[in-house]
């Protein structure tokens, strides 16, 4: 009787750490949060593109439209021309790694962007020039953690903390963001600072086909504490197979977008 006991209790000592174990074994088919953010940022963008966009800068009293030109290869070379207003248009900007140049043709002159200036805003938009001129930031600067899984705008998300890694030269001191189970698109981030406090959040929605590929052709970026300001950035045609290489990522070429 007493090793019968003794078995029973051994073996109900066996299988409840099994079931603990298994727990925290996770499941083979569930992608980490590292990939879920890989896959929702190329979901967006391919690794050869060209877009056509507008920008609408939304202010309480007033508000401007802007138009340019896109161009991306791989994560670290990006190129962006300004078209419109007129008085703008040939402001061009060159992402190559981690560093930035902007043309101005007013003054003739490239300036560099310093690392200071990533946290300036774009073109007197919502935009910092780091989230426009390193997207591929979120991948690459971060480490992500998904946190749990929330319903927005109708839509199963995963909700993912992602922190910057030690040694990363990044604005933002926390990204939140949603990914959609289903199409695994990005719906929302929101950025805060480094005393963790809210600064902008970024809303990507109106998901239709552009260029052969599912995308969201609308993203707006709304500041915490400035009540009328925003900004919408409508994506109007995009080509996800474009030639490019890198000899177009050049400053010589930056002069003549």
């Amino acid at each position: 009787m007493n090793i019968l006991f003794k078995y029973s209790k051994v073996l109900s000592i066996t299988l409840s750490g099994l079931i603990l174990l298994m727990a925290f074994v996770p499941k083979q088919d569930e992608p980490t949060a590292k990939q879920i953010i890989e896959k929702s940022y190329y979901n967006q963008r391919s690794n050869s593109f060209t877009m056509d966009v507008s920008m609408e800068v939304i202010r309480p009293k007033w508000s401007r439209e802007l138009g340019f030109t896109t161009w991306s290869l791989g994560s670290d070379l990006g190129m962006m021309g300004i078209k419109n207003p007129a008085k703008e248009r040939g402001i061009n900007f060159l992402r190559i790694k981690a560093e930035g140049w902007n043309w101005i043709p007013s003054i003739n002159r490239v300036v560099k962007i310093s690392p200071s200036q990533m946290s300036q805003s774009w073109m007197g938009s919502d935009f910092t020039n780091e989230d426009l001129l390193k997207e591929a930031s979120i991948v690459h600067d971060y480490n992500h953690k998904i946190i749990g899984t929330e319903n927005y705008e109708g839509k199963t998300c995963y909700k993912i903390e992602a922190i910057p890694k030690k040694d990363a030269a990044v604005v933002w001191g926390k990204l939140l963001v949603w990914v959609d189970q289903q199409d695994m698109l990005q719906l929302k981030t929101e950025y805060y600072s480094e005393s963790d406090v809210l600064i902008n959040t970024l809303v990507q929605g109106e998901i239709k086909e552009v260029g052969q590929k599912r995308i969201a052709t609308q993203l707006t970026m709304t500041p915490a504490n400035k009540e009328g300001y925003k900004t919408i950035v409508h994506i109007r045609d995009a080509n996800f197979s474009a030639d490019l290489n890198e000899d177009f990522f050049s400053i010589a070429n930056l002069k003549t977008r």
